[in-house]
């Protein structure tokens, strides 16, 4: 179980920076070259270059080099995985809550019986 949640594991850190999810946002519109995507931060071009590596160690995005440019692109994968594992953890505490609520609604009728 530990070596299949690593993959799992690195896409939820590489999520929980906000400056990572911006660039995850902006992938999802279409593919862009790094200089255009580290525009609208305020941080110098390596440091913006260690986000788009941990992202790419986490699957989440990949790049190509044509020239001088280098486009990066979104993994769906990756991201449909994480989607999948919050939709499971969605659907268990949905349950519960459903639970809880038959439960508390039972109590207060029996309350109302009496």
């Amino acid at each position: 179980m530990v070596n299949q949640s690593l993959p799992l594991d690195t896409v939820f850190h590489a999520l929980a920076d906000p400056t990572r999810r911006a660039v995850i946002s902006r992938l999802l519109k279409s593919p862009a070259p790094v200089t255009r995507l580290a525009e609208p931060f305020e941080m110098g071009l390596p440091a913006f270059l260690k986000h788009l590596a941990v992202l790419e160690s986490s699957g989440l995005i990949h790049s190509e080099k044509r020239g001088r440019v280098r486009t990066c692109h979104i993994n769906g994968e990756r991201l449909a995985a994480a989607e999948g594992w919050l939709a499971e953890q969605r659907a268990v505490w949905a349950g519960r809550t459903d639970r809880l609520a038959a439960f508390a609604e039972s109590q207060h009728s029996q309350e109302q019986e009496e």
